[in-house]
């Protein structure tokens, strides 16, 4: 796991930074946590100036969340073929390395910006908003964000988007919301993904896996589909098409003050 985020911190190493442990202040007297504590509110600033950013141009951001090997670059895939002709679609791709999953969104014919975290287990709001520097906001409607594969850390760091969407392949088990439950809490959708091996599977109960979910207090939409066999997909774009034409409206809402803003300071 990585250096930032502090989820080096483990129940067995925890007492090394409290106060009075060995490590509770760094080298020139500041306090280790401190540390930790303003990089997470310096995230959440640059977050809301990327979420700002993002709105003034009508941009819906979508953060997508699962373990590796869930589904993430198969789903954009499969959207983008049915959907670039209706929205104006781009992906931001993180992975510790290599530029595989960009290469496969830009075969789709859309822009796909990679962001390689090194040894980091997630995306930051800071990586994010390098990234958004290189694509053209004012030509895009929905800017999906393939976060790094793991259930825990990304759901910690806030990157300016509006929705979470996070997916549960069934290959996985229906008791991962109980297992993770930061990650599932903060779920504005749960995908249950690769549905067409559910006959073959024996150990995966749709409806399990929800009644974890709402046991964690969440009434988030849950959505079966497989984008390989094309089932269930259907709901999955009228989502979209309801979360975008969403974000046009408010995005109109926010033009007219802008406006008189505008005249007001000549």
């Amino acid at each position: 796991m990585c250096d930032t985020c502090g989820c080096n911190i483990t129940p067995g190493n925890k007492h090394l930074i409290e106060a009075g442990g060995k490590l509770s202040h760094s080298a020139d007297g500041k306090a280790a946590v401190e540390v930790l504590h303003g990089l997470l509110g310096e995230n959440d600033q640059q977050a809301a100036h990327n979420r700002e950013h993002l709105e003034k141009h009508g941009v819906l951001a979508i953060n997508l969340m699962s373990s590796p090997g869930a589904g993430k670059t198969a789903l954009l895939e499969a959207t983008i073929a049915a959907m670039k002709d209706e929205l104006r679609i781009a992906v931001i791709e993180g992975d510790l390395e290599t530029e595989n999953d960009a290469e496969r969104i830009r075969a789709q014919g859309v822009p796909a910006i990679q962001i390689t975290t090194g040894s980091a287990c997630h995306l930051d709001a800071h990586m994010v908003h390098d990234a958004l520097h290189h694509l053209d906001l004012a030509k895009i409607d929905l800017l999906f964000i393939e976060n790094v594969g793991n259930l825990v850390c990304p759901a910690s760091f806030d990157l300016g988007q509006h929705r979470n969407v996070v997916l549960l392949s069934t290959t996985e088990g229906d008791d991962k919301p109980a297992k993770y439950p930061v990650m599932f809490r903060a779920a504005d959708l749960l995908l249950l993904t690769k549905s067409d091996l559910l006959a073959v599977l024996d150990d995966f109960d749709p409806a399990r896996a929800e009644q974890h979910l709402r046991q964690l207090a969440n009434a988030a939409p849950v959505l079966q589909l497989s984008a390989r066999k094309g089932a269930g997909m259907d709901a999955w774009f009228g989502w979209l098409r309801a979360e975008t034409a969403a974000r046009r409206a408010a995005a109109r809402k926010l033009r007219p003050a802008e406006r008189f803003n505008g005249v007001f300071r000549v």
